[in-house]
Parts: C-alpha cells; sequence; structure tokens
C-alpha cells in the first residue's frame, strides 16, 4: 500500500490559483455548529441552468430522488493531537498522520506527522509526550513534515485515546482546546472506521432522522472509508495549478459499495457524494465503464478543473476555503463560474463556512 500512483488529473492550463480566491467576511467562518446538524441551511445549485434554490439541510429529501444512491464516509476522526517539549524543555506539537507500514497495521511505532515548531524539531531530538511517553523524531520531510519513531512496545493508537486531542482545523478557534460538543459533533453518525485527522465535514449534518426519512423515499445509502489526511487540507502553493501534487489518502470501498454503484450506473440511477473525500476515493476508484474498483487503495486523484467524473452524479457538500483543493474539486463538478456565483450569494445571503458551516447540494 506504500506504492502510490501520482495523479493523471491535470488543471485547466487557463486557470490558475488566483482565479479560486473570493472575499470572505471573517464572521462567516462557523465556530459551532448548528443547534442540530440538519437544520444547517442548505443551497441547491443546478450547475446546468445555474439556478440556486435556499433551503435546509432537513430538507434534503425533497431534492433527491428515488432511485438514488446517496455515498457516504464512514471515517472516524481520531484524538491525533499530541503536546510535548524537546530535551531542551521546549514545547512542541504534533499531529500523527499515519503509521509508515500499512494502514491495516495500526500499532506501527513510526508515524508520519506534522510538527511544529520546526527549529525544534530536528533529525534525533528526543520528545516527552503525556505520561512521560518518550519519541524520537527520525527524518524531516520538509513542509512541517516529519517522521516520529516510538517505542516498538507502545499501543500508539491506545496512547492517542487516553493522551490526545481532537485536532480541530485551526479556524475553528479553541484557545483553551476542544470544547465538549466537539467530541460528538466533530464526528460524522457514520463514523466507524477510526484513521482521520479531520472530519468528512459534508456528513456532519446527517441525523438518522433525516437518513430514514431518505430511505422511505426510496433513496439507498453505501459507505466508503477515506481518511481524511494532509492531502485534503494541505494548502496549494503554487499559482501555477498544474504543478501542484495532491498527497494521497488510504481509502478502502467494499464490495458492496462497488455492487451498488455497478447496479445504479446500469439503471440510470444518480450517485450522490457526500463530500469531496467520498468524491475523491469514488473518482479514484472509477474505471473508464462507469464502475469503481473495491477494495483498499490511495486515492490520488488530483481533482480540478477540466476532470471527467466518471461516478458522481450529484454531490453534497459544505462550503471551502478560498484557493483550497477542495474548493477545485467542486468547482470542477459545478464549473467555475457557476460555482463562484453561488459562493457569491451565499456570503451575500451570510451563509456559514467551513467545517461547521452551512451546506450545498449540487446536481
Amino acid at each position: 500500500m506504500e506504492n502510490v500512483a501520482p495523479s493523471t488529473d491535470r488543471a485547466d492550463a487557463a486557470l490558475s490559483l488566483s482565479d479560486f480566491q473570493f472575499d470572505l467576511p471573517p464572521d462567516l467562518i462557523a465556530q459551532v455548529p448548528a443547534e442540530r446538524r440538519d437544520s444547517a441551511r442548505l443551497l441547491v445549485l443546478n450547475r446546468q441552468t445555474h439556478a440556486r434554490h435556499h433551503t435546509q439541510v432537513i430538507e434534503l429529501p425533497l431534492h433527491l430522488r428515488a432511485g438514488d444512491l446517496l455515498v457516504v464516509n464512514d471515517t472516524r476522526v481520531i484524538p491525533a493531537r499530541l503536546f510535548g517539549r524537546v530535551g531542551t524543555g521546549g514545547a512542541v506539537e504534533l499531529l500523527l498522520v499515519r503509521p509508515t507500514a500499512e494502514a491495516s497495521r495500526q500499532s506501527a511505532s513510526r508515524w508520519q506527522c506534522l510538527g511544529k515548531p520546526a527549529r525544534r524539531l530536528r533529525p534525533g531530538a528526543t520528545l516527552t509526550l503525556a505520561g512521560d511517553v518518550t519519541a524520537t523524531v527520525g527524518t524531516v520531510d520538509g513542509h512541517g513534515r516529519y517522521t516520529v519513531v516510538f517505542d516498538e512496545q507502545l499501543d500508539v493508537p491506545a496512547f492517542l485515546q487516553r493522551h490526545g486531542e481532537l485536532p480541530l482545523p485551526p479556524y475553528i478557534r479553541r484557545p483553551d482546546g476542544p470544547l465538549p460538543l466537539d467530541r460528538t459533533r466533530y464526528q460524522t453518525i457514520f463514523a466507524c472506521t477510526p484513521g482521520a485527522i479531520a472530519a468528512p465535514t459534508a456528513g456532519l449534518h446527517f441525523t438518522a432522522e433525516l437518513l430514514g426519512a431518505l430511505r422511505e423515499d426510496g433513496v439507498d445509502v453505501v459507505n466508503v472509508t477515506l481518511h481524511v489526511g494532509p492531502g485534503t487540507f494541505a494548502p496549494v502553493r503554487t499559482h501555477d495549478l498544474r504543478d501542484h501534487t495532491m498527497d494521497p489518502e488510504w481509502c478502502d470501498i467494499p464490495a458492496a459499495t462497488a455492487e451498488a454503484i455497478r447496479a445504479a450506473k446500469h439503471a440510470g440511477r444518480r450517485v450522490v457524494a457526500v463530500g469531496t473525500t467520498t468524491t475523491r476515493a469514488l473518482e479514484s476508484a472509477a474505471a473508464e465503464n462507469g464502475t469503481v474498483h473495491a477494495g483498499q487503495r490511495w486515492a490520488e486523484r488530483f481533482i480540478v478543473p477540466g476532470h471527467r467524473f466518471r461516478i458522481v452524479d450529484a454531490l453534497f457538500t459544505n462550503f471551502h476555503l478560498p484557493g483550497s483543493t477542495l474548493l477545485l474539486l467542486v468547482s470542477a463538478f459545478a464549473g467555475h463560474d457557476c460555482l463562484l456565483a453561488a459562493y457569491a450569494e451565499a456570503v451575500q445571503r451570510r451563509y456559514r463556512f467551513y467545517s461547521y458551516g452551512d451546506a450545498m447540494l449540487i446536481q
């Protein structure tokens, strides 16, 4: 699983990073979720006519169709943030991403991580963490990335459960650490497969009641797993989008999900992806005939304008950061001008943005 093929997607040469910027008032960045998951606002966007309709997530059944196949991401966010000190006493922070061995060996001792500050995380530096656990900086891989080595006898996932902190994104301001509500509301109701370092945020809007209503209306629901990692939120640092390299993320598509997609496509029914992570998992596993390959793989697609969507027919998603890979993916699906016009209206109508914000249905 460590051999990762580079993405074959390439950005439209006519577009650059500056084409995906927009003005967002800071007070529209949601700091807490809506009172109820499904009470968030919903902008329904028709990508053919560019028509826009404003409603709430709870009304989603009115905008999906009997026979639609809803695909959700069942990854679970792990408490991957650790705090410690180097031998000199200076404070450091780590965000554990995944073990360097294959994804099934969650007890591996060598982990890829993000860390700061760089001046203290030198190769060979000894880190003292909670419970007097020590680790050593193995390699410095650039852009704040490191390999950290723990004692081989340490059960790292169990250690994270005892001492780790939920890794909320930096734009959710928590100077004293996560709030009690974050521990439940920053997980989706589908979350059952630990491994993500960020939530698949479109899924945060769903409740058991909403799922029940969708199923009663003839919408089927299946799952994939994509462990959200740096590939999803790492910034684009190149003005020319064709020069950006998208980090791979581990995913698993169950055989039952692949078969449900095959049957839906054969019958002319829509596949509705819940979130950009689900979209990336499906499109990375897509075959030319409109099916997906089942099993574990690295989702390596950098989905940008110019991508031909083979699986996803409709997309339920949040509102994303300017210039982000997520905005590029959604723009590829909706069309650049169509999406940016919808975002401008969302700002004007004071929709809430980012992880705890409102949602869009693009179809």
